[in-house]
């Protein structure tokens, strides 16, 4: 049999032991920021219409054009996997009527798109994200970028940069892009192949674009600012007011843009250094999104989980540190010892204590190495003495004691609150 057979899919990964423990420690902490924000969380399914993400994301969009994994199901339906969250989170809150269009709520989960893997981009990717439901709010807009920057402190993720910018109203786009057609008309042929299409299809997009001769081109141009409207400016300036009271860092990006076409007014971007050329950590803004009869507006943000992991490895954050060390692994010899302490384990258990025991019957001291392995803080060890005793054998593995004890000191001692181990 083929070992390809074992690997995951291109620019797909198993996520496992001990790189997990702080996905998980990571997942913990984002979930107590929200909490402290009053936003509840949503799961929504990978699968979706593809229409959901074609009225939300815009049809010109390369997410919709190019990247979709899209297909036709058994019944004859246009589906795909979820590309981003916000749009299968809108059409979850659509159907909820007008109780939904003051929601605040997260959500966390894989994300797929069918892009050419390189460092920092996979096809399977993790987002966590949040959106607010209501109308347009500079304020509300500020509140949700710190709620992203008060993740990112409390992950401890250093050196980011928040990158801001507008879209402006909705009126403003087409004269935005009429203005950006006209600047680029003469120097279209120099534009990258991918940019060149976008001209026709998406002129906003060129501002995004990575390529070097694209981005010299669209730095001599005027800020897409200079096109939009006199309301546009001030919501932007609003936006900013509130940032510098809560005291949030940002620096105006008059280039960003942000690829999908329902934002309106705010979008934003924070990038970290040392992830190579896709330095983006995260990314928000808001949106007007429309799902058949319901319009909705709000405003949100994801990050990128996968590039979040990789920043703090590269501060020097072991995964395995943040495992959860059992409390106690209880050592057999013997038929006898052995049936008594899975008893014990299991007691242990139910009184919320983490414990294991080896289950194969090997010796001792095979049994003491998998306790050392497993980081457990006591060992209770029951050979022959302790079973004739009535007593247990218990060591104190960080501080290198060991001392004979009855069940009730044993209890005590290993039922203690586990911030004490």
């Amino acid at each position: 049999m083929s070992s390809e057979l074992y690997q995951p899919m291109v620019g797909m990964s198993d996520l496992a032991s001990p790189e997990i423990y702080l996905w998980q420690w990571l997942e913990s902490k984002a979930r107590a920021v929200f909490e402290r924000y009053a936003f509840e969380e949503v799961r929504t399914p990978i699968l979706e219409r593809t229409a959901v993400f074609d009225r939300s994301l815009g049809d010109t969009t390369d997410v919709v054009q190019k990247e979709m994994y899209r297909f036709t199901d058994r019944g004859g339906r246009d589906v795909a996997m979820r590309p981003e969250g916000t749009a299968g989170v809108m059409r979850f809150i659509a159907g909820q009527g007008n109780e939904g269009l003051e929601s605040r709520v997260w959500y966390i989960g894989p994300m797929f798109r069918g892009e050419r893997p390189a460092a920092g981009r996979r096809r399977q990717f993790h987002q966590v994200g949040a959106e607010a439901l209501g109308p347009p709010s500079p304020a509300v807009d500020a509140e949700i970028i710190a709620l992203q920057w008060h993740i990112l402190q409390e992950w401890g993720v250093e050196g980011c940069r928040i990158e801001l910018n507008t879209r402006g109203l909705p009126e403003d786009r087409q004269r935005v892009v009429e203005a950006l057609r006209e600047r680029l008309a003469g120097q279209r042929a120099s534009l990258c192949e991918d940019c060149q299409r976008r001209y026709d299809s998406n002129p906003l997009r060129i501002l995004d674009c990575k390529q070097e001769t694209c981005r010299k081109i669209m730095a001599a141009l005027p800020p897409v600012t200079s096109y939009m409207t006199e309301e546009a400016r001030v919501y932007l300036s609003d936006v900013e007011s509130y940032l510098k009271r809560l005291e949030i860092p940002y620096e105006i990006n008059p280039m960003l843009v942000r690829g999908l076409d329902y934002y309106v007014h705010t979008v934003w971007e924070i990038t970290r250094a040392g992830l190579g050329a896709q330095d983006a950590l995260a990314g928000g803004g808001r949106y007007q999104v429309t799902l058949g009869s319901r319009a909705l507006e709000g405003v949100g943000f994801a990050l990128g989980i996968e590039r979040v992991v990789a920043a703090l490895i590269s501060q020097g954050i072991d995964p395995k540190a943040l495992a959860l060390r059992p409390r106690a692994w209880l050592v057999s010899q013997g038929e006898e010892a052995f049936v008594d302490n899975m008893v014990l384990m299991q007691t242990l258990r139910e009184r919320g204590v983490a414990c294991g025991m080896d289950m194969q019957g090997r010796s001792m001291k095979a049994q003491m190495r998998k306790a050392n392995k497993a980081g457990a803080r006591f060992v209770v060890v029951r050979g022959e003495r302790e079973m004739e005793s009535g007593l247990f054998g218990l060591k104190d593995m960080d501080e290198g004691t060991q001392e004979d004890v009855d069940m009730p000191t044993l209890m005590e001692r290993l039922c203690q609150p586990v911030q004490n181990a």
